[in-house]
């Protein structure tokens, strides 16, 4: 990266916050046993809440530097910024939705940052803008000179010799042409219907009759780059890319005989994605019906984005949003090239010297256990039975430092065993093809009772999930949808098996989705275990999940709705007293998002009294450290790298009584109040000795993947340092340590 670059790179991501400087309180806040000191806090100050969408922003803006940076293999630059692309996407199909239906309801209260629904959309619909140029930015400016340097050439039809340009004219005419479906707009025809994320070229025609309009979508059935048939090109190390857009707009001529195309306008509609439902009295299989309805209206949701061509003039401009029932609150305008997710198919290039080096993740071995016979014999967990490993011990697994077939093959094995007599598990994201499903299908067939809470609500795999659903449905498998007015979130397997000295339960929770594709790239930590009392709490969860169990509380699980907000206030209040007796007080919560008013309190609170509290967020955070009388001693860190950070881990030093829980919740309300959640211990002590020496002091000591959050609301990147000092690649570290595990089961 050339150097004016390089200083860019070390700046810091800025918020449209600025810093700021608020009064202690008055008095040191008391803490009491059992009380929650939060609640003898004054009222707090909106400046010490950093918007949530705002921190949103900055989030993608880090993993837009990751596109940026010289040291990170092309290709994954290439994906990293299709990833800002495509965040982008969803963010304004859900949040930003959100804020101008409360702009459109009238609504003028200001939020706990002090901004009113028209102040955050404006200061929103500024830093998109920003984060859209800087994109079009790293796109035509870092990667495509680079990627030309390395032989991957994408560029424009016009720039095509002669020869290459015919060529590419007869591939329009063979596999595109018969695609397209050019739609006239005039008083016979009215403007057509713009479906969400779709990708158009608006066309300026002139004719005898005058000047006309006419649309055409681009087809998401195509692949968005078109290699080029070029002379010179030898298989994937020298190659050529020309846009589908511009190749239709090369050739417009056959798509409009008689008609001299003026002009041509490419432009990208977002809608409100967000699918709200009435579940109030409703039943199961009507969920799934009313889910089938709602998909089908997601495309006609109210416009929230209209991105258009730089190139585009204002009159233009103006005319098309007025078509669309937009305003200037709707537009951005982007150099070159739209919808920059499509830079993604680049990744897909057989180049392994422009990509990170191949990872395989580690299995569960033995080291003193003689290789089987009959290899095929082994799964992930070597050659050794599986229940009867988890009976002498309980199993943490950490994702994708450690394989997903772990997962798979505690299932399959539970699916084939005749001593197995019931199989419940939940699924949120499963992905398209998933290894679980024929194994749960199995199992049903063999007559083993297998119930599925299967989530219709999962947002944008809803689709996925119902087709996943009747596929169980029609094997027999007893499906239930979730509970009215609640997303099922929670990552829980239960397997009941019967044993000599009678039933067992085994069970597998998790901090991530029983999602195999997404596990090989998602950072998560998964447990397995056959303690009572937590099995016992899985088993009278599955109750509430499937029946008519009122049950709130339970022996080990912290679970929302009902008590997970409860506990990490008691938990949190308990630090705080024994810091004040013994002192040491220390919290590390690691999540993807910290946005709970209550619990940013009660961690001000903790603060005040002296606790220190290492915060690891990967995304939103809205609470403000280092504010002096508030927060100076809380340190907030993210991580953006090769691996997704995803696990929720909440680490209390309880005055040397440690307490390591892991789960699927972050401090969010929709986890803690909207959600079903499960929030568990870590009792074995290896484990979590393990947590405490091996990985808690990475996330800290990383300084290649790391950013602070500052008072002032903005986010520095860790320097790596000069000459000599240690690189600390927590995702390089991991794999190495978790590739070295030797005993079965262990913490390595």
């Amino acid at each position: 990266m050339v150097s004016r670059n390089k200083r860019k790179a070390k700046k810091q991501v800025k918020s449209a916050q600025p810093d700021i400087v608020v009064a202690p309180p008055a008095d040191p806040i008391p803490a009491t046993s059992g009380a929650r000191p939060e609640r003898d806090l004054p009222p707090l100050l909106p400046e010490l809440f950093i918007n949530r969408e705002l921190s949103w922003l900055d989030f993608n803006a880090r993993v837009l530097t990751v596109a940026q940076q010289s040291s990170v293999p092309l290709l994954e630059r290439v994906r990293f910024l299709s990833i800002v692309a495509s965040n982008l996407d969803e963010f304004l199909m859900i949040r930003v939705a959100g804020v101008k239906r409360k702009i459109v309801a009238g609504i003028t209260d200001p939020g706990a940052d002090g901004r009113t629904p028209l102040q955050q959309y404006t200061a929103i619909h500024d830093g998109i803008q920003h984060q859209i140029n800087e994109q079009a930015r790293t796109f035509a400016s870092l990667l495509v000179p680079r990627l030309r340097r390395r032989g991957i050439r994408v560029t424009e039809v016009a720039a095509l010799d002669p020869d290459t340009q015919q060529v590419m004219a007869e591939y329009f005419m063979r596999e595109v042409f018969p695609v397209l479906t050019p739609q006239a707009i005039d008083r016979a025809r009215r403007f057509p219907h713009i479906s969400n994320d779709s990708l158009n070229l608006l066309v300026e025609l002139q004719s005898k009759d005058g000047s006309r309009y006419a649309r055409i979508k681009i087809p998401a059935v195509l692949p968005r780059l078109i290699r080029v048939d070029h002379p010179e090109d030898h298989g994937d190390r020298t190659v050529t890319f020309v846009w589908l857009e511009d190749l239709v707009a090369a050739n417009l001529g056959a798509l409009f005989p008689g008609n001299e195309a003026v002009a041509s306008y490419p432009f990208h509609v977002t809608r409100d994605a967000d699918i709200e439902i009435d579940e109030d009295d409703e039943e199961a299989h009507d969920l799934l019906s009313i889910m089938r309805e709602m998909l089908s209206e997601r495309t006609f949701g109210s416009v929230v984005r209209l991105v258009v061509s730089d190139t585009m003039n204002l009159d233009v401009r103006n005319w098309l949003l007025h078509q669309l029932g937009a305003s200037d609150r709707e537009l951005y305008v982007q150099p070159g090239p739209l919808a920059l997710e499509g830079v993604r198919e680049l990744h897909r290039l057989d180049r392994p010297d422009l990509k990170d080096a191949p990872f395989s993740p580690a299995k569960l071995l033995r080291g003193d256990a003689a290789p089987p016979a009959d290899p095929d014999e082994t799964t992930a967990w070597g050659s050794r039975d599986i229940f009867a490993t988890i009976r002498e011990r309980d199993i943490l697994i950490h994702h994708p430092y450690q394989s997903f077939n772990i997962v798979t093959d505690f299932v399959t094995a539970a699916s084939r065993d005749a001593d197995v007599v019931a199989i419940k598990q939940t699924l949120y994201r499963i992905g398209q093809e998933s290894p679980l499903i024929p194994s749960l299908i199995e199992a049903r067939d063999d007559d083993t009772q297998v119930a599925v809470l299967l989530e219709l609500k999962a947002r944008f795999d809803e689709e996925n999930n119902i087709t996943w659903a009747q596929e169980l449905e029609h094997h027999g498998v007893h499906v239930t949808y979730g509970l009215a007015g609640l997303k099922t979130h929670c990552k829980v397997t239960l397997v009941v098996r019967r044993e000599e000295d009678g039933l067992r339960s085994y069970v597998h929770l998790s901090t991530g989705n029983y999602n195999a594709t997404t596990a090989k790239v998602y950072e998560d930590i998964g447990f397995f275990t056959s303690r009572p009392e937590i099995t016992h709490d899985v088993v009278e969860l599955f109750n509430v999940l499937t029946g008519y169990s009122d049950q709130e509380d339970f022996r080990s699980l912290w679970v929302a709705p009902h008590s997970l907000r409860e506990r990490f206030h008691e938990a949190i209040a308990r630090e705080i007293e024994a810091h004040k007796k013994v002192g040491g007080g220390w919290l590390f919560f690691k999540m993807n998002s910290l946005v709970d008013k209550e619990l940013i309190r009660a961690l001000y609170a903790a603060s005040q009294a002296g606790v220190k509290v290492d915060l690891v967020v990967r995304g939103a955070c809205c609470l403000r450290p280092g504010v002096p009388g508030w927060s100076e001693n809380i340190r907030v860190r993210s991580l953006i790298g090769q691996f997704l950070e995803h696990s929720r881990l909440y680490h209390f030093a309880h005055g040397g009584e440690a307490e390591f829980l892991l789960g699927s919740a972050d401090l969010m309300e929709r986890n803690l109040d909207r959600r079903v959640e499960v929030v568990f211990p870590i009792g074995d002590p290896a484990i979590r000795d393990h947590l405490r020496t091996e990985v808690l002091p990475r996330y800290l000591a990383d300084n290649v993947n790391s950013w602070t959050l500052g008072r002032d609301a903005c986010w520095t990147r860790v320097e790596t340092g000069g000459k000599g000092k240690l690189r600390r690649d927590i995702h390089r570290e991991l794999a190495k340590l978790y590739a070295k595990c030797s005993v079965f089961g262990d913490a390595p």
